[in-house]
């Protein structure tokens, strides 16, 4: 069993592998010095993985904790964003609007969170459903129009993240939902804010947990229950499981429900983790990334994680490449190599699966 799950993360692993092997090469050429690039690279790692060196030598932790804390900041939203996607490719959908559910989620947050005050034990937990509930709803409108209508899912659901834009940051936060700081809603009460792990030493918060119980659960969902079984049945071929007697409509709508309040979920980690509010505007496309981290880890919530976790620690300690001259967004650039090797995997696959279908003359 184990030789099995290593055989389906093998493909990843590897993807992973040539991406930083080639990224390595490129940024050499381009320094003109492999040593250099090799110093990037070590920056990288002590920034997204923890400065070990300096915390050994001199006994300060925050060399280790600070990183870290940034690092499960960024991994967090990316794991839930990734989950968004590979559920609903548990029933053949492709979610490419995570980044509008996320959008809705991170609003539904903000708002919760500065318009309504609770008792800290309440305030958060109520914050949380509220952003699930937003990103479910945004995903049930593309699981309507194909179900109903026939529209594909990933016109729909592209169509919708600018609907999302448009209504969420060129209208309501720079508008109705505007608070006394200008562009963005206003701050959310401290009640609302996700408390931190490790004090002022790390910004390391209940997000991450949060994201890792997340994918957990999924796992539990998708991999021991009957519902997720036939979830999944629905996702390997929609007629046999109706022939079979599956309510092929109704896991897909379950399916997309989940998937949006994940989204959702990762919307409000950002807002209630880092952002205190709905800024005017949510700089990284942290949707379209959960697609690359639900390819990556094999659509497989484990391998979802681990992905998310890395490429998490990577973004982090990008910023420390700019003491060498190198853009911080360099990981971003491993990222979609990996994807793109992934992709390549996937397409080969299915050219000799085709080749072994075809008839011989």
């Amino acid at each position: 069993m184990a030789d099995g799950r290593l055989a389906r993360a093998l493909p990843s692993l590897l993807a992973v592998t040539a991406a930083l092997g080639a990224c390595f090469v490129a940024l050499a050429a381009a320094l003109g010095d492999a040593g250099l690039a090799a110093e990037a690279f070590g920056q990288m790692a002590l920034g997204g993985f923890g400065d070990v060196p300096r915390w050994l030598s001199t006994g300060d932790a925050a060399a280790v904790l600070r990183p870290l804390g940034e690092s499960a900041g960024k991994a967090s939203v990316l794991l839930l964003a990734g989950l968004s996607v590979a559920v609903a490719f548990q029933v053949g959908l492709f979610n490419i609007g995570a980044q509008g559910q996320l959008l809705w989620g991170g609003l539904a947050a903000a708002v919760v969170g500065a318009a309504v005050q609770l008792p800290p034990a309440l305030h958060l937990p109520v914050c949380l459903l509220a952003a699930a509930a937003a990103g479910a709803a945004w995903a049930l409108l593309p699981t309507a129009l194909k179900l109903r209508r026939g529209v594909h899912e990933v016109i729909s659901t592209i169509m919708l993240n600018w609907v999302a834009v448009a209504l969420v940051e060129n209208w309501l936060v720079v508008g109705p939902l505007q608070g006394p700081a200008g562009a963005g809603t206003a701050e959310v009460h401290p009640s609302a804010v996700m408390p931190r792990l490790l004090g002022e030493s790390s910004r390391l918060n209940l997000g991450l947990p949060l994201s890792l119980a997340a994918a957990a659960a999924v796992a539990a969902w998708l991999l021991r229950t009957t519902h997720g079984l036939e979830t999944r049945a629905v996702g390997r071929g929609q007629e046999a499981a109706r022939a079979a007697g599956l309510p092929v409509e109704g896991r897909t709508w379950t399916a997309m429900a989940v998937a949006g309040a994940l989204a959702g979920l990762a919307g409000a980690v950002l807002v209630l983790g880092s952002e205190l509010r709905y800024p005017g505007r949510l700089a990284a496309p942290y949707g379209f990334d959960g697609i690359a981290m639900a390819l990556i880890g094999g659509n497989h919530p484990l391998g979802v994680a681990a992905s998310s976790l890395l490429f998490g620690a990577l973004r982090a300690g990008g910023t420390r490449m700019q003491l060498l001259g190198v853009h911080r967004g360099f990981p971003e650039l491993i990222q979609g190599l990996a994807l793109l090797f992934v992709a390549a995997r996937l397409g080969w696959a299915w050219l000799l699966l085709r080749r072994k279908e075809t008839p011989r003359a």
